[in-house]
């Protein structure tokens, strides 16, 4: 059985004081005297003397208090996540070799607003021993330390309003003949604006116009500063519960980066994602900088990578959150990233970004494996879902669009119907920027190549608002294939006979006699049936001639000049296709005896310039 006395009162019009003392025999100690405006603690040896405006302190003791998020911690105490508390005791101070030493000077005064600075903004606890500790000071509190650190700075009784549990607790842990001597300070002001604060953020994590204008009217007519507002403020927001999660997450990632001295980009991208969850939750960003901040984390980055990678490392990475009681469950902006990270790779042909999948996939089925929650693997399931849709509608679409013979069926037409749906009903549009509108703006897109996926994108459109067909599309674009091997068939032939028969080809007559010949050497090859379409032969013509004029008038001074505007005017401009003019300028290069770097030093220059 141990005894308590309570003294309560008021040092001046913001600090409110609670003086416990604890004993086997509280009630027959003379511990303290008091007055107006001051209260002197005593025991042999100890003293702590609180005036109206200083706290005097002398003896074996010290103070501690809840550490407020943000504060200056030591990594040792940030490592530990059962660390809740700042503990100071007097006369003690770290050596440069962050050891610990303590001295036989312990006496000392401190302002209330240094004590209420330099610890918790709200509640601060002050206290000394009797009986258990003896011999010189510096002995007294290292022997103070082993007894009661370790409890101190892990204990929930600090800050919780309750004196009894936290004394009987730290008592519990002393001699039967020991004294424990406690007071708590509280700051009224700070006290009133912490209340206020933290039960409008609880409410809805979103605080409203009207009510910060309030809260700051409370602060200044209260005469709180703006650091200690902003020490509160965070400190209310980290410790909801949704934010301390991601926070404590975030820190622990940090720690660990500190520890090895640097931060790999898959710890960096666990980072990121930690922050875009934090948007996603209202968590405010101050609580990240801060700890970036004291820890310094803008010198440990290594070199960064592509920013779609980075993007995708981020979001993959946030995928195993979930183990930490973190939602960062895949939605739709994630996922929309993800495709477009997707598209990036796969033009940039890029396998990293397929590495990244593999070995996601493969921690998730180690994990799950280890008895990890399942709902890890859906969450990657539902990308792979979404990565698949996008594959099978790729192939489709750019086999279309570049290969030759390629017969679009109604099967085909029916799956890209549903992939524009599901792409669709994430983000209106989707599907056509994801595999239309960079395709069509691709320079190597064939004119006849560039009509089909035309026409495909069309055909999508207009069967969802029931103007077009399925049966009606696949015609169309097949149709258009069958023109397409009629053109290929018909240039052969026509450059055949001019290269053998035929100087000049200029005059209506001369290119209707051709035409006649052509008509009849594709029948008796079985390639043709009926005559060939004047308009595709007219262009047909016209190609050749302009093949003629860049072959003979414009390649060579390209060659001499090295000319990169000439050349991509004339193949932005002449309507060829720019794989087969490529062919050409190699068959031009190869007939003159010219070196084919030269070309490929054109070609770059080509590049380098767009």
């Amino acid at each position: 059985m141990f005894q308590e006395i309570r003294l309560h009162g008021h040092l001046n019009d913001s600090i409110e004081y609670y003086a416990t003392a604890v004993a086997r025999d509280a009630f027959q100690r003379c511990f303290y005297e008091a007055d107006a405006d001051s209260l002197r603690l005593f025991s042999p040896g100890n003293e702590l003397l609180l005036t109206s405006d200083t706290l005097q302190h002398r003896g074996n003791g010290g103070t501690f208090c809840e550490y407020m998020f943000g504060v200056d911690m030591p990594l040792r105490d940030l490592a530990k996540a059962e660390v809740r508390n700042r503990l100071v005791l007097f006369g003690a101070c770290y050596n440069d070799d962050h050891s610990l030493e303590f001295s036989n000077r312990t006496d000392g005064n401190q302002t209330y607003e240094r004590i209420f600075f330099e610890g918790n903004a709200v509640c601060n606890y002050f206290f000394f021993l009797t009986g258990s500790l003896s011999g010189p000071l510096k002995n007294q509190q290292e022997e103070l330390l082993r007894l009661l650190g370790k409890q101190l700075k892990r204990s929930r009784a600090v800050g919780a309003d309750n004196e009894s549990s936290l004394s009987e607790e730290i008592f519990s842990m002393l001699g039967h003949r020991s004294s424990l001597y406690l007071v708590r300070l509280v700051n009224k002001k700070h006290q009133q604006y912490h209340e206020r604060f933290s039960h409008l953020y609880h409410a809805c994590k979103s605080i409203p116009d009207k009510d910060l204008e309030q809260l700051q009217e409370m602060a200044d007519r209260l005469g709180i500063d703006r650091y200690q507002q902003e020490r509160m403020r965070i400190d209310i927001m980290y410790k909801h519960p949704d934010n301390r999660r991601i926070v404590d997450e975030y820190k622990n990632i940090l720690i660990d980066c500190h520890s090895s001295g640097k931060i790999t980009k898959e710890e960096n991208a666990r980072l990121t994602r930690l922050k875009t969850l934090s948007v996603r939750n209202k968590i405010p960003a101050a609580l990240f900088y801060t700890l970036d901040e004291m820890l310094k984390t803008d010198k440990l980055v290594e070199k960064g990578e592509q920013d779609y990678l980075a993007l995708t490392r981020q979001i993959l990475s946030g995928i195993f959150l979930h183990e930490q009681q973190i939602d960062a469950s895949i939605n739709r902006d994630d996922l929309i990233k993800l495709l477009y990270a997707k598209l990036e790779a796969s033009e940039n042909r890029d396998h990293t970004f397929e590495q990244l999948l593999l070995d996601t996939g493969r921690v998730c089925d180690e994990k799950i494996r280890d008895g990890a929650d399942i709902q890890l693997l859906e969450n990657f399931s539902y990308i792979i879902t979404y990565f698949d849709r996008f594959d099978n509608a790729s192939a489709q679409i750019n086999h279309l669009a570049f290969m030759e013979n390629i017969r679009m069926t109604e099967e085909n037409v029916r799956s890209l119907l549903g992939a524009r749906k599901e792409f669709d009903s994430q983000e209106k549009g989707l599907f056509n920027d994801l595999f239309f509108d960079r395709l069509l703006s691709n320079p190597y897109l064939g004119q006849f190549g560039r009509k089909k996926v035309s026409l495909l994108r069309k055909g999508l459109e207009e069967i969802g608002t029931d103007r077009q067909t399925i049966d009606g599309v696949v015609e169309a674009i097949n149709r258009t294939t069958e023109e397409e091997n009629l053109h290929r068939q018909l240039l052969a032939h026509v450059k055949e006979r001019i290269r053998h028969f035929y100087s000049r080809f200029s005059t209506k007559a001369e290119q209707e006699e051709l035409r006649r010949e052509i008509t009849e050497e594709m029948h008796n090859k079985d390639l043709l049936k009926g005559d060939i379409p004047a308009g595709l032969f007219r262009d047909v013509i016209v190609n050749i001639k302009k093949e003629a004029m860049y072959l003979h008038n414009l390649m060579p001074r390209i060659v001499a000049d090295r000319d990169k505007a000439l050349r991509e005017d004339f193949l932005k401009n002449s309507g060829l296709d720019r794989f087969y003019l490529e062919e050409l300028e190699r068959e031009y290069f190869q007939l003159n005896n010219l070196p084919l770097e030269d070309l490929h030093k054109i070609r770059k220059m080509d590049i380098t310039a767009d």
